[in-house]
Order: structure tokens, then sequence, then C-alpha cells
């Protein structure tokens, strides 16, 4: 079974796509986003699937995209931000690197306006983000092997704590043999 080199949970705002592309492409892997692999699965976009199927509805192809993911990928992996709600999700998560990108409500309004196609935010958004966060922050926590505050950083800023808190290493300086340094 692969794994993950490192898993990004966080919520809206969070900075998981951006960082975890930057982080992908430093570490010389593939990055994965569970939420694209559920709106190619389902074929909408997921505030359709909230509108027209449901919340249990999407959470079930969340659960099946994270165990997918999970089983199959060996890049740098980004979690839906409810994707830890769910007890059997945090269960597979257990021993994995989870970076929690913890985000303060003023960032992550600058950063996605609150205002984009989020269906749990759709009604005054800052009020049910706070609340989201109450409920999801432990469990976030919980996961997470390192947490890292994206705001006041840039994206690299967040790459760079994340390789220093995992003690990360990008592929081509792990496929040198260690002691030798590449001459310039």
């Amino acid at each position: 079974m692969t794994a993950p080199v490192v898993v990004l949970v966080g919520p809206p705002g969070a900075g998981k796509s951006t960082v975890g592309a930057l982080l992908a492409e430093r570490l010389g892997v593939e990055y994965r986003d569970t939420d694209t692999d559920i709106v190619a699965t389902a074929g909408k976009p997921i505030a359709e699937i909230f509108i027209e199927d449901g919340e249990p509805h999407f959470r079930e192809l969340e659960r099946e995209a994270v165990r997918t993911a999970l089983d199959g990928h060996c890049g740098v992996l980004a979690l839906g931000g409810g994707a830890i709600m769910d007890d059997g999700t945090r269960k597979l998560l257990t021993g994995l690197p989870v970076v929690f990108l913890d985000v303060e409500l003023a960032d992550a309004v600058k950063r996605v306006g609150l205002d984009a196609p989020r269906p749990l935010l759709a009604v005054n958004p800052r009020k049910q983000w706070r609340e989201l966060m109450e409920r999801r922050r432990p469990l976030y926590t919980e996961v997470a092997r390192t947490v890292i505050a994206t705001g006041g950083r840039t994206p690299e800023d967040a790459v760079d704590a994340i390789v220093d808190a995992l003690e990360l290493r990008p592929a081509a300086d792990a496929a040198r043999p260690a002691g030798r340094e590449e001459q310039a």
C-alpha cells in the first residue's frame, strides 16, 4: 500500500490547493485534491451536489474519495475542509504525515472572499465560518502531526515550514548518496 508523502487538512481559505501544488512541485511528486476527485466522479460541482443530492450524499462521495486517494496516492494530498468530520476518515489518517493548515477568519476572507460557492458558508459566511471552525479545529488538531499557521505567510513560506516541520527532502536530494555534495 502506498501512502501520501503529506496530507493537507484545513478550512476553506487555508491554502490547501495553493500550498499543496507548490509543495508537490518542491518535492518532485504529484499533487491530488479529493474535492477535484469528487467533482470528476459526480460530474458536477460540489455546490450542485449539496443542492441536488444533499450533504449526506456528498459526505459519502468524500469518504470514498479520501479512502481511494489515501490508498493509491504517494504524493501530496489535499482533503476537503470537512473530510475530518468523518470518524472513519480520521482513523485512516492515523500515523500519516498530516499537516493542519490553520488560518484565521480575516485571512480566509481575503483569500476566498467567503462569497465563492461554498455550500456550508452560504448564509452569513463569517458567522458560519466561526461556528464551523469551533467544531472542526479540535478534529484538525487531532489528526495533525504538525500545525502550520498560514496567516501572514506566503504560500512559499508555508511550504518551507512544512518541509522543515516534517523534515522532508525533495526527490532529487533523496536520490543523492548521503554525504556527497554536488559539484558546481
